[in-house]
């Protein structure tokens, strides 16, 4: 077999693997040896095994390899079933199939309730994500974007006896298909303009495209991006997603649905690069999710609403180093963001169940009872604010070189726009992952609290922990992201005021919450600047107004003209079943008259 064809095969199976667990564990978990959660890491551990093969044969190619197979012929532009695999994918896709193993792993003992349903669609979350991360066509990856928009709505809702899963589930749902309609039109644009939806067709015919078409192109699919990224003005449905179970989280903000936005726009870079304006609007975007979700981490009370408000915040900068032209940054910080924020989110399932609640100030001293998690999560968050040797220090750092050296396709105002959200989010960003951490760890507890978690939830945390402390290692064998002194120099400055300015006020208040200084603006600032009012008072009534509408209508000319259409034809029927009486007499009576009209026709027209 030729490595292309090994490599193609090794691709499928890695979709595949996920997909056949989430079906039999679905469908006859209890009747296998070790039940749902056996079959569920086990398709996940094969996944990540042929992601890991896949990453080592691709590095040793000169090309990608791009393997399609056209589908059922539709009438229009086919629809092709393949895979393309290059460093990008490859890369991706083991940071997606490594992550979601240890989700699944610790789930075995963090999920109880209903966990065949749970198990089985994390491993159709993680089959649709390596689908969009490895398909060769746009359509293919499509199904995969939108199946992941499901599986996020059910695993959101996963514990649907309360109420706020469900409302978090379908807010999720509805906001992310707003921009999906965006999406799924920038596709037909591409695939209709270049007369394949084959990604290898549309990025080479994209120089030749009407520039005004591809812009279009790439507005629709930032729309889309920004949707499932969950960045302004689309993000109102991120941080009520932490309703769902703690790993849950993980998998959408680590992994999966979050981290596909970031790498579509990775794969379809040309497309953007096209079209600067797209770029513009999107570093924008970006910009102020970068700094605004940071500040509302900053004043959050809740620990997961501060990581997911966290999320929106780091993935705002991928898309930002994006937009300035800084692609191979924006990558790197998105696999060393899905190994540390994946640890954060599992340690803080351990945290809540020892603690029993989310809030902060609920928190204080676990070092003492919890000391293995108290080390993991001292890692994820120095990751998380980008301190050496963590991978997060490398990543960021990079991202900060590409900012402060934009290429040529944006404006030398939208560079500098960057440059400033950048530096001003990495501050906030240590300050709160230092806030926290503090708050967490360290001052007085006054009940006692359970220890660590057993070894098979611990396991996965050791396990992130390790790779988010040694993946900036492997920068010795990427040597653009090897860090410029002076950048370098420059982080560490930022990072150090904002661990500064969150340790001090934490010292002189006696452990108290470094948050309070914020003052009146803290609610404001908590509530993410008021977005979810906003659409309260504003798209909410409009949208309500529009249904009530469309019901009138619906009910006034829809429905009246189809019961007025029912009740015609009854009437006629009526009629009609007048000639149907039984009487053969009548019968007989019709046909004579019948026949008699004929022939007294047949001798006029004659």
């Amino acid at each position: 077999m030729k490595a292309d064809d090994l490599i193609a095969a090794l691709a499928a199976f890695a979709v595949l693997a996920p997909l056949i667990a989430a079906a039999v564990g679905l469908l006859h978990g209890s009747q296998v040896p070790g039940g749902p959660g056996a079959i569920a890491v086990t398709g996940t551990l094969a996944a990540t095994a042929a992601s890991v093969f896949l990453l080592v044969m691709i590095s040793s190619l000169p090309q990608a390899v791009d393997y399609a197979v056209p589908l059922t012929p539709t009438g229009g532009i086919a629809i092709t079933a393949g895979v393309r695999v290059d460093t990008l994918s490859a890369s991706v896709a083991v940071m997606v199939s490594a992550v979601a193993l240890a989700i699944q792993v610790f789930s075995l003992r963090y999920v109880r309730v209903r966990h065949s349903s749970y198990a089985a669609m994390v491993s159709l979350f993680t089959a649709a994500m390596l689908l969009v991360v490895l398909g060769s066509d746009l359509m293919v990856l499509y199904v995969g974007w939108e199946i992941m928009g499901l599986c996020s709505y059910l695993l959101i809702g996963h514990q649907w006896e309360e109420r706020k899963n469900t409302t978090a589930a379908i807010k999720a749902f509805l906001m992310t298909r707003v921009g999906d309609v965006g999406f799924l039109f920038g596709i037909f644009t591409l695939g209709f303009a270049a007369g394949s939806f084959r990604i290898s067709t549309v990025l080479a015919a994209v120089p030749r495209l009407p520039a005004g078409l591809v812009l279009l192109a790439a507005v629709l699919l930032t729309l889309g991006v920004v949707a499932k990224a969950g960045q302004f003005p689309l993000h109102g449905w991120l941080p009520d997603a932490m309703a769902g179970p703690a790993p849950v989280s993980a998998l959408i903000h680590a992994a999966t649905m979050v981290a596909a936005g970031s790498y579509v726009v990775a794969r379809l870079y040309p497309v953007f690069l096209a079209a600067p304006a797209a770029l513009t609007v999107l570093a924008v975007l970006a910009g102020i999710s970068a700094v605004g979700a940071a500040l509302a981490a900053l004043a959050a009370e809740d620990l997961k609403r501060l990581l997911a408000y966290s999320t929106i915040s780091q993935v705002g900068l991928m898309l930002a180093a994006l937009a300035v032209g800084g692609r191979l940054a924006a990558i790197a910080h998105l696999i060393s963001h899905g190994a540390f924020k994946a640890l954060l989110f599992l340690a803080t399932g351990t945290v809540i169940v020892a603690v029993g609640s989310t809030l902060l100030a609920r928190m204080g001293g676990l070092r003492r009872t919890m000391p293995l998690t108290c080390v993991c999560m001292t890692i994820g968050w120095a990751a998380l604010a980008a301190v050496p040797p963590t991978a997060g220090f490398f990543s960021k750092d990079a991202i900060l070189a590409a900012a402060a050296q934009p290429s040529s396709v944006v404006s030398p105002a939208t560079a500098v726009f960057v440059v400033g959200c950048t530096m001003l989010t990495t501050v906030v960003t240590a300050a709160y992952a230092t806030r926290a951490w503090l708050l967490i760890f360290f001052g007085e507890r006054t009940k006692t609290v359970m220890g660590d978690p057993g070894p098979s939830m611990a396991a996965p945390l050791v396990g992130l922990a390790g790779t988010a402390l040694l993946l900036g290692l492997a920068v010795r064998y990427v040597p653009e992201l090897l860090p410029d002194p002076f950048v370098a120099a420059e982080s560490a400055v930022l990072v150090t005021a904002g661990i500064i300015a969150a340790y001090v006020p934490w010292r002189l208040r006696s452990a108290g919450d470094p948050a309070a200084l914020l003052g009146a603006a803290r609610p404001l600032l908590a509530s993410a600047f008021g977005t979810d009012t906003m659409y309260e008072r504003t798209v909410l009534p409009a949208v309500m107004q529009l249904s009530r509408t469309v019901a009138r209508f619906d009910d006034r000319a829809i429905s009246r003209t189809v019961t007025g259409t029912g009740r015609a034809a009854g009437r006629l029927g009526a009629v009609l079943r007048l000639a149907q009486n039984g009487n053969l007499q009548a019968y007989l009576t019709g046909m004579l008259a019948g026949t008699a009209l004929l022939a007294l026709g047949l001798v006029v027209l004659r």
